[in-house]
């Protein structure tokens, strides 16, 4: 169970250095002491609660887990996801808004100082008559007071009514709320990063979800007790008139003559005095926070998302409390309870990571399966804590990071939407996003050099696929040119550097089969993919054909496939080689291999025959340089892509400096090789991903077909081209479409721009005609007036009519994509393995 088949040695396992062979089948060394077994209590391990009285701020992975994270969609980023409010359809303009606000404004200032005069009668004061004592005169403070709350409230009432009228809180939402939040953090952040540095536990203390529910109460009835204490003080006068002095300072010397005018002033600044401490009550003792969980019985509640919003606008009924992910409750539910402890003790203790996280996770997906594996899960869980189940290479992290990640959505961060017209709205300012559901569909990234794909693209994607490697989630192969640096090599458990002569690790041209004619055909489209459908006089099927016909036979006398060498002797009809193979057969009895051999000579002599081609491409791989790659006879060291079945992560380095054909002609055979393998695995609970960073001239007709089967497989790829032009014109059409993600970054050519505006398609848009009408007066005064008007402004007088259609128009047009795409910019589609879609969006890969 510690392994859970990671070490098993099946076909096409990771192989090793020679010099690491005696290390291969050493036991891995115990990351933690022992503990007790599972049945046992569990002594010394600290049980913190969600939110612990005492201990000191939660580590960093403890805040990481319990960060709200959205409902997943099609390449958006879920960490901490707000999502767009509903847009309203009918959005009144800026200089529209702040005018009726300001007219709002006026019309109430004159309807109050009409009241306030006497001018409209003394009506709007008959409640205030009517309710009033007949014993409160009108010298009694009483009275004062109970008159000036009527006015105080009659005023409000007008301000609600005036601006709702003039849309005053939209006013504020639009223009002022976005001014103070800037303001606001501008001056706080200063304190925040001060407190932080000096007292860490008052920021804790801030948030309010991590406050138990007795505790917030207790400072909710605290924070109301101090407003009650110092209202009282102030208003009995213990302590003087300082609480009066922003209106004694600041009230003119006319309101102090006038009796009525300091009154209104005074009792309306007791009212804002009021509302300004119970404010600062309602934040300090998070009085909102604990309405929100009135009812609730002390239990926490998990910080999520805010409750969606139904098509009426009525929020549903509140969503149920969460349980804290870091108390592991999925273990609990199933009676884990020593495991679970002992995982929210490495939690708390700062002993487990994010990866850590994600690979126990998939190890109890496994338990949930199979549920007889729960004992063994335990005990393991028991004796390694957060390093259990570790990567069989065993690291836990990479050596570094260069991208945001979140594995527990398997998402990483790779830019953000840009906010203008073009995006959709729900899409704007929203983070950027791929993860294995939709590299599942493949993604095809196309941009001129320089323009950002390896740096802001193949990167980031990478470095995901490998931490979900280390996490027993998905195996990755990445082929790029020698020196891309694509990532370090410790990042990687195989590092094949082709050419070099400090490689610990080979090649194989076969792909690990042992099948003549599947070795045959994967071969074939490595050497000659790109030319079989064009060999004069014959078929690309007969390239394979040849092939087999040779790899059969050497392979029933040998015992292995041929060399470079051999094959390449083969190929070229040497009459030695073909002899001493011939008698070899005769020798052994394979009569069957005899007639192939036989088959393969005769062809040999026709014209046409895919032979001398298939020796001329495999004489690029006989080079010096190639010396000790492509080996058959040492098996040790020789990579297959059959390891894919395991958590591997293999980095294929191309030698693109004076071997530009043979660096092309190895990937594409190494993406043969790959589909191959992918599809054909026994196994396929493991995503496996091809990144291939520079595709060109590797894109073939069995490669689009290839494409297309990895998503039934579980598995992608993810490929890069300068142009579209590097493929051939007339597989340009088949391969946007066997990939379900897209990517077209700034400084495409119009070419390029108008294939992928084909497969993005067209929407339906509201288009807007104004058209001008000259008017023509028949009244002499009105005609006049006119004349008036023409000869001020010059222009004669029109009518404009407004006509509203709508039309259909593509999503991005080709001139767009050339010429619209901002540096550092790229417009992307992605759509899962389920069939969910986004459109194209346009983002920004540098935030």
């Amino acid at each position: 169970m510690d392994t859970e088949g990671t070490y098993g040695a099946r076909h096409g396992a990771v192989p090793r250095p020679m010099a690491d062979a005696a290390m291969a089948d050493a036991p891995m060394a115990e990351p933690v002491a022992e503990v007790p077994r599972a049945g046992v209590p569990v002594e010394g391990l600290p049980r913190p609660r969600a939110v612990p009285g005492d201990a000191p701020p939660p580590p960093p992975f403890i805040t990481w887990l319990r960060a709200p994270r959205a409902a997943p969609r099609p390449g958006v980023w879920a960490y901490e996801h707000r999502p767009r409010p509903p847009r309203e359809p009918g959005r009144v303009p800026g200089r529209q808004l702040v005018s009726g606000a300001v007219i709002a404004f006026l019309c109430g200032w004159l309807l109050w100082s009409l009241l306030w005069n006497g001018f409209l009668g003394p009506y709007w004061t008959w409640p205030l008559r009517a309710m009033m004592p007949g014993s409160w005169d009108q010298s009694t403070r009483a009275y004062y007071v109970a008159s000036y709350a009527y006015y105080a409230l009659f005023m409000v009432a007008l301000a609600v009514v005036f601006g709702r009228i003039g849309r005053w809180p939209e006013l504020g939402r639009r223009y002022f709320m976005p001014l103070w939040r800037r303001a606001a953090e501008r001056l706080l952040r200063p304190a925040r990063e001060f407190i932080a540095a000096r007292w860490p536990r008052l920021l804790v203390r801030a948030r309010p979800e991590l406050i138990p529910t007795r505790e917030l109460a207790v400072r909710a009835g605290l924070a109301f007790a101090g407003v009650w204490v110092v209202w009282a003080l102030c208003w009995n006068g213990v302590v003087g008139d300082v609480w009066m002095w922003p209106l004694e300072t600041f009230a003119p010397e006319s309101w102090r003559r006038s009796v009525a005018a300091w009154l209104y002033a005074s009792y309306t600044y007791y009212v804002l005095f009021t509302l300004f401490l119970l404010a600062i009550a309602r934040r300090v003792g998070h009085w909102r926070e604990l309405m929100r969980r009135y009812g609730g019985e002390g239990q926490e509640r998990y910080p999520g998302p805010k409750s969606p919003k139904s098509s009426q606008g009525k929020e549903h009924s509140a969503p149920q409390p969460r349980q804290d992910p870091a108390e592991w409750p999925q273990l609990r539910a199933h009676g884990a309870h020593d495991a679970a402890d002992r995982l929210t003790a490495d939690a708390w203790g700062g002993r487990m990571n994010d990866v850590d996280h994600a690979r126990i996770e998939h190890a109890w997906q496994s338990v949930q399966q199979k549920p007889s594996r729960l004992a063994g899960f335990t005990d393991t869980v028991l004796r390694h804590g957060a390093a259990a189940y570790r990567h069989p290479s065993g690291e836990r992290d990479l050596p570094q990071r260069t991208a945001r990640h979140d594995l527990v959505t398997a998402q990483v961060r790779i830019g953000t939407a840009a906010d203008e017209e073009r995006n959709p709205y729900a899409h704007r300012d929203a983070g950027c996003a791929l993860d294995p559901s939709l590299l599942g569909t493949s993604l095809l990234a196309v941009g001129p050099p320089g323009c950002g794909k390896t740096e802001r693209l193949v990167r980031p994607v990478l470095e995901s696929l490998c931490l979900q490697a280390l996490a027993g989630r998905a195996s990755v192969v990445a082929v790029g040119a020698a020196g891309s640096a694509l990532a370090p090599d410790d990042a990687f458990d195989v590092v094949v550097k082709i050419g070099r002569p400090d490689s610990a690790y080979d090649l194989d041209l076969y792909g690990g089969t042992e099948d003549p004619d599947e070795a045959a055909a994967v071969l074939a489209e490595g050497l000659a993919g790109d030319l079989a459908d064009g060999l004069p006089g014959s078929e690309g099927r007969r390239v394979a054909t040849a092939l087999a016909q040779l790899l059969g036979p050497f392979r029933a006398v040998h015992g292995r496939f041929p060399s470079v060498p051999e094959l390449r002797e083969l190929l070229d009809g040497s009459a030695d080689a073909v002899r001493a193979l011939r008698e070899a057969l005769t020798a052994e009895g394979h009569e069957a291999h005899l007639r192939e051999l036989d088959a393969r000579e005769r062809q040999s002599q026709r014209p046409g025959d895919p032979g001398p081609l298939l020796a001329d491409r495999l004489a690029l791989l006989d080079r010096p340089a190639f010396a000790r790659f492509f080996d058959t006879t040492d098996p040790s060291r020789t990579f297959s892509l059959r390891a894919v079945e395991h958590p591997v992560r293999v980095r294929i380095d191309l030698p693109e400096r004076g071997h530009a054909e043979a660096s092309r002609m190895l990937a594409r055979l190494v993406l043969a090789q790959f589909t191959e393998c992918a599809a054909g695995r026994g196994d396929r609970s493991l995503f496996a991903c091809l990144v291939l960073d520079d595709a060109t001239h590797t894109i073939t007709p069995d490669a689009v077909r290839g494409l297309g089967r990895l998503r039934s497989a579980n598995a992608g790829a993810v490929l890069t081209l300068r142009t579209l032009d590097d493929v051939p014109e007339a597989l340009r059409p088949a391969l946007l479409g066997s990939v379900g993600c897209r990517m077209a970054f700034s400084g495409v050519t119009t070419w390029d721009g108008a294939r992928f505006a084909e497969v993005w398609g067209k929407e339906w848009v509201e288009t807007r005609d104004v058209t001008d009408r000259q008017i023509i007066a028949h009244e002499p005064f009105t005609r006049a007036m006119h004349i008036v008007r023409h000869l001020v402004t010059g222009r004669a007088v029109t009518a404009q009519s407004v006509t509203v259609r709508r039309v259909e128009r593509e999503r991005w047009s080709a001139s767009e994509l050339a010429h619209a795409v901002p540096a550092g910019h790229a417009v992307l589609s992605v759509t899962s393995v389920r069939g969910d879609s986004a459109p194209p969006v346009l983002v920004d890969l540098t935030r």
